[in-house]
């Protein structure tokens, strides 16, 4: 058996990797978190105020584009992140158990947490 050969990745391989990696995405906040988005991206976030088919606005952290990668203090001027709101909903029960040890003390109870459901449609920087 003999070992295999790295394949070396021509000029023309390379240079399309680029290209394919490339595009515009940008970095929201909501609820507490960052989620890192492109257009058509569906992402599930905290629970929003928000009517289905509703259109949200997010704060933009940092946003690429093909001039470059721009990051906000806190965030970034004129960059806009729009996305359609497509339902809210509750995720799936976790279950969760606290006891003490030697005590016989025992608690059982269950969590769903609220979310919504929103479909990027535009990043403009």
């Amino acid at each position: 058996m003999g070992r295999k050969r790295a394949v070396r990745c021509s000029a023309l391989c390379s240079e399309f990797i680029r290209q394919v990696g490339a595009g515009m995405y940008a970095v929201i906040e909501t609820g507490g978190k960052q989620y890192k988005v492109a257009n058509g991206d569906v992402v599930f976030v905290e629970k929003l105020d928000a009517e289905n088919d509703a259109t949200v606005d997010f704060k933009v952290v940092a946003v690429s584009t093909d001039d470059g990668f721009k990051v906000g203090a806190p965030y970034v001027d004129g960059a806009k992140v729009t996305g359609k709101v497509i339902k809210t909903g509750r995720g799936q029960k976790i279950t969760v158990f606290t006891y003490k040890p030697k005590k016989g003390e025992k608690r059982k109870m269950g969590h769903r947490q609220y979310y919504t459901k929103v479909q990027i449609e535009s990043i403009e920087a």
